[in-house]
């Protein structure tokens, strides 16, 4: 582990960020055998029952997503400070908030399946398997939203070699006891569920060892700071902001499917498509934005203001630099992806003509991106929230001025303004940001 008081380096950065964006690479492959193992059933049930219950549990558990970032920006900065006993404290409140939600997911399972089948109803064949998926799937409830804040806290720490070793345990795991069960044991969509909930629980286990240092002289047992009114309340706050950003995020890129399900089939099959491409965007940023969490959170922890724009400028220039080669392969190579995710002509085609929007916005959502990951690190969490209250508004007026002068170019338009103005007022707030550093 880097000592929170070292000078801040491009190779700080990058010890932070390359095991993130090795991990995220994890993920889909994972979704891809849990999809190909079922596939060998012979059947399309079976695949519809692991997709839909794969999307009501990551909806449901998304809702605690905020404990993540929200753990990150704390615990880096009561690290740069030098406060241990804050920081294990942290971990502990982060472990109970999870574990609580999840048992309230296991007693609230029934209602919370009929309110999801009711928003999305399924055949009853295949409504049948996913319940039996989901009734053994939410078991592991409380280790999932726990590892957020494992998660959180070892990247706090600067541990990000302990969450690519997490992810690969978890995902390897998974995929080891997806094709015994279900390929060897002939268990179906039972055995993916228990696959994932046997990686789930062994991913915690393995998660708290790696965060061992945090129980480390029974300091983790100081109730009264764990409890204490005033720091709960900042965790609840700094959260509270996390969660309602995101539901903005999530909101607006939901709106854009929806609003494109007007434009035609065909528009509705490319964008689907080229949303992938913003996903592997997401995926590779992912490891600078989650560094400038640590060290500007440090930073701030320390009040260094020299070290939160070093730290900043530091991530955000691999963070430019990563976003630059993401457009070129997306432009030279996308006409190549998209052909392999569609074999429809009209699809390809679209695809082809909207292609551009896709390979322009890592570029210009680099901003956003960074903003956030900066943001969360120095817990300016309120000044992001306000930000994406604007930028969402923007985003409104846009999709109403351009969507029906340009049709589907001004969706991907509309969409490439949300970004910018995130990027925009996040970006003017920034100064304040580093005044309040004293």
């Amino acid at each position: 582990m880097t000592d929170a008081s070292a000078p801040i380096t491009h190779g700080r950065v990058l010890k932070i960020a390359i095991p993130i964006v090795l991990s995220n690479a994890t993920v889909p492959i994972l979704g891809a055998v849990d999809t190909g193992v079922v596939g060998q059933m012979g059947a399309a049930a079976p695949i519809g029952a692991v997709g839909i219950g794969a999307v009501i549990l990551s909806a449901i558990y998304w809702i605690f997503g905020f404990l993540r970032m929200g753990t990150t920006g704390l615990a880096a900065q009561a690290r740069g400070a030098g406060d241990r006993e804050e920081m294990r404290a942290l971990l502990i409140r982060g472990l109970m908030l999870g574990g609580a939600a999840g048992l309230v997911f296991i007693l609230a399972q029934v209602a919370i399946f009929s309110g999801a089948f009711l928003l999305s109803p399924a055949s009853p064949e295949v409504e049948t398997l996913a319940r039996t998926y989901l009734e053994i799937r939410i078991w592991g409830a409380p280790a999932t939203i726990a590892l957020y804040a494992v998660t959180g806290w070892l990247i706090a720490v600067e541990r990000a070699r302990g969450v690519f070793i997490l992810q690969i345990w978890m995902n390897g795991l998974n995929i080891v006891l997806d094709l015994w069960f279900v390929l060897g044991l002939g268990w179906g969509v039972e055995g993916v569920a228990i696959a994932t909930l046997i990686a789930e629980w062994t991913g915690l286990a393995l998660g708290l060892w790696l965060c061992r240092d945090g129980f480390r002289d029974r300091i983790w047992r100081d109730w009264p700071r764990i409890f204490d009114a005033v720091r709960l309340r900042r965790m609840l706050q700094v959260n509270s902001d996390i969660m309602i950003r995101s539901i903005l995020l999530t909101g607006s890129f939901t709106t854009f499917l929806f609003v494109g399900s007007d434009l035609g089939d065909v528009n509705l099959a490319a964008n689907q498509v080229l949303l992938q491409f913003l996903e592997i965007t997401a995926f590779a940023l992912d490891g600078f934005a989650f560094s400038a969490e640590a060290l500007v959170g440090s930073a701030v922890g320390a009040r260094d203001r020299y070290q939160v724009r070093r730290a900043s400028v530091m991530a955000s220039q691999w963070g430019v630099g990563g976003a630059v080669l993401l457009g070129a392969v997306f432009f030279l190579a996308g006409p190549a992806l998209i052909d392999l995710m569609s074999t429809s002509p009209e699809v390809r085609q679209a695809g082809r003509e909207f292609l551009f929007w896709a390979a322009l916005a890592p570029v210009i959502g680099v901003a956003s991106w960074m903003f956030d990951g900066i943001y969360i690190g120095a817990t300016w969490t309120r000044a992001m929230r306000n930000a994406m209250l604007q930028s969402v508004a923007i985003y409104v007026v846009a999709l109403f001025l351009l969507v029906p002068a340009c049709g589907n170019h001004g969706l991907w338009a509309a969409l490439m303004v949300l970004n910018l103005a995130r990027g925009v007022t996040m970006g003017w707030r920034y100064p304040r940001l580093e005044a309040q550093v004293v």
